[in-house]
């Protein structure tokens, strides 16, 4: 019951941020989206370093001076993963006209929901990771790290649902539909998690691995999609607040937490 209430927490965060549509009137500004971009990549960046990365490397410390290797390794695997996803999955970014993956004859809107369930599927992982690590028992990952981590992303995941939906209704859809989209742009995570957790017979023997891996896929979210979007007019000092609350609120969930 733990374990299946800790991998909702984020999908939660979605659906309370999908809600911003029924009582926002005229939409979010462009500013306050620029921030919350930011804000949402400084929650990523500090998870993948204190939840992920950092105990990854001291699961591996009976290897010595070559304890970075699993974490290392996981690390560019992940990136290599979402470089593929990026490239194999059609998706269209919020305020683009230009489609990016192969060509394929999908609607605007479906070509959305395939970003943001490009953007979602680390985020899930890096919780089902963490919590398989607690169900193996690992003295690096405890039952309130593991609930850091997941009310660190459901914060990100916030904003993000609001970005989702808000635009879907400025541009004449109706509010429950929009709604209905901000939440589903977010059930791949608590999907991505359960699978994670499924699997945790296989995963925990290279958990070093698997966590580092889920942090070199949040982090190219990041750096590919979120900061670009968020500095997309050179207005680089909002995005940059945004991103040192999000990070500094996610370190201290962590550490104080963790």
């Amino acid at each position: 019951m733990l374990i299946m209430s800790g991998i909702m927490i984020p999908f939660i965060g979605t659906t309370l941020g999908a809600g911003c549509v029924f009582f926002m009137k005229h939409g979010m500004a462009e500013w306050l989206q620029k921030a919350l971009l930011g804000f949402a990549s400084g929650v990523m960046i500090a998870a993948s370093v204190w939840s992920l990365l950092i105990p990854s490397i001291h699961m591996s410390e009976q290897m010595g001076r070559l304890s970075f290797v699993p974490a290392l390794a996981g690390l560019m695997l992940g990136v290599l993963f979402l470089y593929l996803l990026d490239r194999l999955t059609p998706h269209l970014h919020l305020k683009s006209d230009e489609p990016e993956g192969p060509r394929v004859k999908l609607g605007n809107t479906a070509m959305l929901m395939l970003a943001v369930t490009l953007h979602n599927i680390p985020e899930g992982m890096a919780v089902g990771v963490v919590f398989a690590g607690l169900l193996s028992d690992s003295r690096e990952i405890g039952l309130s790290a593991a609930y850091a981590l997941a009310v660190g992303i459901a914060i990100q995941n916030f904003p993000e649902g609001a970005i989702i939906s808000l635009p879907f209704c400025s541009e004449g859809n109706s509010k429950k539909r929009s709604f209905g989209f901000g939440v589903l742009s977010g059930i791949v995570e608590p999907l991505a998690a359960g699978a994670t957790v499924l699997l945790a017979e296989l995963v925990t023997p290279t958990l070093p691995y698997f966590l580092a891996f889920a942090a070199g896929a949040m982090i190219y979210v990041v750096i590919e999609e979120l900061i670009p979007e968020a500095t997309r007019d050179n207005r680089t000092d909002i995005c940059t607040w945004g991103f040192a609350i999000g990070f500094a609120i996610m370190m201290v969930l962590d550490v104080a937490l963790g």
